[in-house]
């Protein structure tokens, strides 16, 4: 039986500071490529500007955003005194200018409180908290393209809705499970795997996808047909995104206020289950109420039913179950016993 301390002698433990989600990646757009012509080069930069913050402001909508949803508003146009106003601030990573032209690679970071109250007042529900980071697992089964559909995924893909760390190795396979995969993802702090299964062939590259944890895989779906690796690899990226805010948009207010008792090891397990949950977009109003050595009392409200929950929370590596008519969280790492 746990024997419970009042929450402010938490101190027992050595407190440590839940991590913020880095909203400014999600809001940074990079990349994009301008190219604009005018009587002077100050005139073409400023053109240029103006390009890249609308053309930001579309690309942070979409990323945000359900296609179905922006429909059932009428569609969210941007022009350029709308795109001034989303925007924060404009990088320049690569320029060329002279002789009334003015060519480069920008990156606008939007203003987060002016674009959620922008969606606010147009009734469109958006996501703008990322998911859990995964390992990346790009698999296929010809040998050529083992090094090259790796290579299409780069290192990682910072500012995405589900990023990734991608995995160094070739020698994992489509039927990979958390105990092959874990010894490389938890190091990263990765709690989930993404299998990403190249099929087809040059001209028509096709991906099965799969998420990858601790209690178990999950099929997440197959891209479009792609001409090119690359197309390939941003089309996985593209549909993670997708089912993302499928599963964690919430569309109204309504919450469900909840007791519950989180069992852990130590510290450093207690740390990420309740990380798992702070950092949740379905949790709201988390609050610790006692602790132990070997567990802990917490009271949370969360959006949706529970099998969404659980769902949510699975993919940060956290069980969610009914233990005696309490709801209990546990690492889905120690459930299993997989280290």
């Amino acid at each position: 039986m746990i024997r419970w301390i009042v929450a402010a002698a938490f101190l027992i433990f050595g407190a440590a500071p839940l991590a913020l989600a880095d909203t400014r990646d999600v809001y940074t757009i990079r990349d994009i490529e301008v190219d604009e012509q005018a009587a002077t080069v100050i005139q073409a930069r400023e053109a240029a500007m103006g390009a890249a913050r609308v053309a930001a402001a579309r690309a942070l909508i979409n990323k945000i955003t359900l296609s179905s949803d922006r429909s059932a508003a009428g569609g969210v146009p941007v022009d350029g005194a709308l795109a001034s106003r989303l925007t924060a601030a404009v990088d320049v990573q690569e320029e060329t200018a002279g002789a009334g032209r003015y060519r480069g690679k920008l990156a606008v970071v939007l203003n987060p409180q002016m674009v959620r109250a922008h969606l606010d007042g147009l009734g469109v529900p958006y996501l703008d908290s990322q998911a859990p980071l995964a390992l990346m697992v790009p698999v296929t089964a010809t040998a050529s393209a083992a090094d090259p559909w790796r290579q299409a995924f780069g290192e990682r893909n910072n500012g995405a809705l589900a990023p990734y760390v991608t995995a160094t190795g070739n020698f994992y396979t489509a039927y990979s499970a958390w105990p092959e995969i874990s010894a490389e993802a938890v190091p990263l702090n990765a709690r989930r795997a993404l299998v990403a299964e190249l099929q087809g062939r040059e001209g028509a590259w096709r991906v099965v996808v799969s998420s990858v944890t601790a209690a178990g895989n999950e099929p997440l779906g197959a891209t479009p047909p792609a001409a090119t690796l690359e197309d390939a690899a941003k089309a996985v990226t593209s549909l993670l995104g997708e089912t993302w805010k499928q599963a964690s948009i919430v569309r109204d207010g309504s919450r469900t206020n909840v007791d519950a008792s989180v069992r852990y090891t130590s510290l450093a397990e207690w740390n990420t289950l309740r990380g798992a949950l702070a950092r949740s977009p379905l949790v709201s109003d988390f609050r610790t109420k006692a602790v132990a050595r070997e567990g802990a009392l917490v009271a949370f409200a969360y959006a949706g039913d529970e099998n969404r929950l659980r769902s949510d929370l699975v993919q940060r590596g956290v069980t969610l179950s009914q233990e005696e008519g309490t709801l209990t969280l546990r690492s889905a790492v120690t459930t299993t016993g997989i280290q």
